[in-house]
């Protein structure tokens, strides 16, 4: 499979870039095409390819680059599903996939893949599944996808026999064709990516395609008090397990504190690091997982109870003369910022802003009780201000995060949270929102703290 091929690549970026050097390895013809210009990809890698015989062309797609002498077309998850030339290879019947799907099929037949996917959650839950199931078995287990490995990166190192814990995107999702894992999590479901999938439904049917293509002998876990989850997977063949944390289930749930895997305590919410009861879920669907693979109570706890988190994803990053500092920039839409939100109930100084997307801001009231004052930061900031003002909240206004975090110092009293959780993507200002945690991580750090 894929041997003496025709391909081409549509987008750069790690997955790109990591799927033609596979492909010129089993003797394919690949051409690589992405709109950027040359010099805003990174030099060395496409020295690389090009001294391996990719055939590069930036800086456009021309139309008559695609045509029917093409075996495949593998797409960037980035790349929008109606572009034309996805929308050609269709018209030609040249099979759309990605580097996931390719790498999936090149893949030992017996390796196991733990997949998980979800609007969010999945990559605090694939990385706290990886540590544990590396914990266990060590390196045998591989850590790949969505959250900065692609798949394709890691196809030499898997041998017969191992296991590969996977994030999966619904950009991902959108083409997939027989990649499934044996073990597949869905954390929830809310609205997100609208933009990208056109449409809700679609978007929680894309979401969704790795479990329509399990088995009988499969594993789906669910979150069972998400009725959006419930509702689209009820008619998939594998086995359905579930956890929550408002109901007692047949899984994982919650007695008073403590979490039981059916009928057996694995651990107390108290030896949870991470903030919030989404991060509890987290954990839930985790432990759902691992068991399935024999893990211990032993080994879960005492990798649960060490994980900090992910970084930029309500990640604590130190406490300053008595104020502690979370980094969440990774919240750029409004759920994400409710569920940041929802978890302190200390007094807390809230970042808010950034591109102009439309938010609803107003969707957040009914979490805004602990916040004393918001920051309005950002290309929306003076929106921001009509919202916070609207509330009756204390509102500060800044072009830049660095001008109002010298604010924040200003304002914040011993026993504050002060929390980076923007419910805005980054574009306006940065290349990416790490960029923008970053620079919230380096003005904390300038504050003199303890944490290292």
């Amino acid at each position: 499979m894929f041997q003496n091929n025709k391909i081409l690549i549509l987008g750069f970026a790690r997955s790109g870039y990591q799927a033609a050097k596979i492909l010129m390895e089993r003797g394919n013809t690949v051409y690589l095409n992405d709109s950027k210009e040359e010099s805003k990809m990174d030099a060395s890698e496409v020295e690389e390819l090009r001294a391996l015989g990719v055939h590069l062309v930036f800086g456009s797609h021309p139309d008559d680059l695609l045509d029917s002498s093409f075996d495949y077309l593998i797409k960037n998850p980035g790349v929008p599903i109606d572009h034309k030339y996805v929308l050609k290879a269709k018209e030609l019947g040249i099979e759309v996939i990605n580097e996931v799907e390719m790498a999936y099929r090149l893949l030992p037949k017996d390796v196991s893949l733990i997949g998980i996917t979800g609007t969010n959650g999945k990559t605090t839950t694939t990385t706290l599944t990886y540590e544990i199931m590396h914990k266990a078995f060590g390196d045998k287990v591989h850590l790949a996808g969505n959250i900065g490995y692609p798949l394709s990166s890691i196809l030499k190192e898997v041998k017969s026999g191992d296991i590969i814990v996977i994030e999966c995107s619904c950009q991902q999702g959108e083409n997939f064709k027989e990649f499934h894992p044996h073990v597949g999590i869905l954390t929830n479901f809310s609205e997100a990516h609208i933009d990208f999938m056109k449409t809700y439904e679609h978007y929680k049917e894309v979401k969704s395609r790795m479990f329509y293509r399990q088995s009988e002998d499969d594993i789906a876990i669910l979150n069972y008090s998400n009725s959006d989850v419930m509702e689209e997977l009820k008619n998939i063949v594998s086995q359905k397990k579930y956890f929550s944390s408002q109901e007692k289930v047949d899984g994982c749930h919650l007695e008073g504190r403590d979490i039981y895997y059916y009928d057996e305590r694995v651990l107390s919410i108290d030896d949870i690091k991470i903030k919030g009861m989404h991060n509890v879920e987290n954990c839930m669907a985790s432990i759902m997982a691992v068991k399935e693979y024999g893990v211990s109570n032993d080994i879960i706890l005492d990798v649960i109870s060490h994980f900090k988190g992910v970084e930029h994803r309500l990640e604590y990053v130190d406490t300053v003369d008595g104020v502690e500092y979370y980094n969440d920039t990774e919240a750029t839409n409004i759920k994400c910022c409710q569920i940041a939100l929802s978890s302190f109930d200390k007094p807390t100084i809230l970042f808010l802003g950034g591109l102009e997307r439309g938010q609803n801001f107003n969707d957040l009231t009914p979490y805004m009780e602990h916040v004393k004052a918001i920051i309005a930061i950002g290309q929306c900031r003076d929106r921001v201000c009509e919202y916070a003002k609207s509330i009756g909240k204390d509102v500060y206004v800044f072009e830049h995060l660095v001008d109002g975090f010298d604010k924040t110092v200003e304002i914040s009293s011993p026993g504050d949270i002060v929390l980076l959780s923007p419910a805005s993507a980054s574009w306006d200002q940065y290349k990416e929102c790490e960029v923008r945690g970053a620079e919230f991580k380096s003005k904390v750090k300038e504050l003199g703290g303890s944490n290292e």
